[in-house]
Parts: C-alpha cells; structure tokens; sequence
C-alpha cells in the first residue's frame, strides 16, 4: 500500500473514532481538541512508515508536535466543564434531525481533508529529503518561533483576562490583542509558513505549499477571523477596537489608518 494512502487510510479512521467519541460525549466541540493532536498522529506516523529518520524531517516533526500538543491541551483546558462550543449548539438547533449526519461530512470528513491538506509540507519531508539548506532551515525555525509565540501567549492573555470577573462582558484589548484583533490566529497561520520554509529548503517540492495556503484561506477568509468578526460586528466597542487596530499583522495601533 502506497505512503499517502497508508495515511489517509489511518487519517479517515482518527476522524470517524473522533465522531464516535462526539456522540458518546454528545459534543461536537472534541473535533477542536482533536485538530492539533490530528497532526501528532500523521506526522509521527509518516516518519516511522518511511524509516528515514532525517534530521530536518525529525525537526519539522518535534516543532509541529510542540504546536499540536499544546493547542490540543488550551482547548481541552478552554472547554472543561463548559457547555458545548457556540458554533455546535447552534448547528444542533438548526440540523435538527440532521445533525449527525450533517456532523459527520461537515464537521469531521471535512476536517480530516483540510487536515491532510494542512500536513502535506511535513508529510513531503518525511518521504524525500533531497538536501539540507541550513538558511532555509533557521529562517523557518525563526518564523514558526514568532508563529508559536504569538498564538501561545495572545491564548494565555486571553484565557486570563476572561476569567477576571472585572472583565466580564469587556473586550480584551491589551498585551497582542492590542496589536491584532486576531494575533492568536496570525501566530498559526506565521507558524505554519515557517514549517513550510523548513520543507522547501530541504525537499525542494514546492506542492508542499499547500499546506500554509490552505491554512491562511481557511483562517482569514472561511472558518476563523470571518466568525469572530460577525459574532461582534454589532458591537459599538468592537467598532471602535475594529477602527484602530489592525485584523490580522500586528501593527501599532496609531498606524491602523494608513495601512486598513
């Protein structure tokens, strides 16, 4: 059986044991905490399949662990003893009787082709390392730092400034929120490019561009910063917050007028 279809065999198998937990659980939000370790899984299992063990694929494979892990673990610790995501409570309301089977090609079959699509730059460099280029290899080491830094710190302070009763219905607008409405999101998609400059660099294949373009259309144009932004769209301070700072690249604030 060939490599790829090794991977998505097992890929299509994680989604459907992730649907089941859902209706076990009778939560639809579990796909968010399965997204991160979702990479874990085909990295670590591309690896072994190829027993190559390059040092770069090696390297590309930690970092993207590093980042699964710890998205996986913010959400589960986000969701604990909450009520089911938002989003998912409001398809259930308007799925009616159609919600798992609507659940199970919108939320998890689609999930696991964005995913495989997401992976392909470390899923190249598993198979074939043609080379090392060690600028390509610090710059992208450089970028996904700065990815990781944003989206793990921009998380931290929010996570915090919520759970201050005093903030309670206020808008988080200071630390990297004060720099980007999104820098949560600007840290993913940052990280995610950074990969990729690891891959070209060392493989040379330049379909593994996919990944970070499927990552930046999915978060800035379809499924993250478009939802958040009509969540708030109504509200007065968000209108203000939304006039002098910057969507997605962290700007200061006092430029947001000549560049938006």
């Amino acid at each position: 059986m060939s490599y790829y279809l090794v991977i998505i065999c097992v890929l299509f198998l994680y989604m459907n044991l992730v649907f089941v937990v859902s209706i076990i659980k009778k939560r639809n939000d579990v796909a968010d905490i399965a997204w991160g370790l979702g990479f874990v899984l085909l990295t670590w299992l591309a690896f072994f399949i190829v027993s190559q063990y390059g040092i770069m694929a090696l390297l590309v494979n930690c970092l993207v662990s590093i980042w699964g892990l710890r998205l996986a673990w913010h959400i589960y610790h986000r969701n604990r003893g909450k009520a089911e995501d938002r989003r998912y409570l409001e398809w259930r309301k308007q799925w009616g009787k159609k919600f798992y089977f609507r659940s199970y090609f919108q939320v998890y079959i689609l999930q696991g082709i964005l995913l495989f699509l997401i992976a392909l730059p470390m899923l190249i460099i598993n198979k074939s390392s043609d080379g090392v280029s060690v600028v390509f290899g610090v710059v992208g080491l450089f970028v996904w730092t700065i990815g990781l830094y944003f989206e793990s710190v921009s998380d931290i302070q929010l996570a915090k400034f919520i759970k201050n009763p005093v903030n309670k219905g206020k808008l988080m607008e200071s630390g990297l929120w004060r720099y980007s409405r999104h820098p949560n999101y600007f840290g993913e998609v940052t990280g995610w490019w950074g990969i990729w400059l690891i891959v070209i660099g060392t493989t040379n294949n330049w379909l593994s561009i996919i990944g970070p373009i499927a990552i930046t259309i999915l978060i800035v144009f379809v499924s993250g910063i478009p939802l958040l932004e009509k969540k708030y769209a109504d509200r007065s301070d968000y209108k203000d917050y939304k006039k002098r700072t910057s969507m997605f690249f962290p700007l200061s604030p006092r430029h947001i007028d000549s560049v938006e």
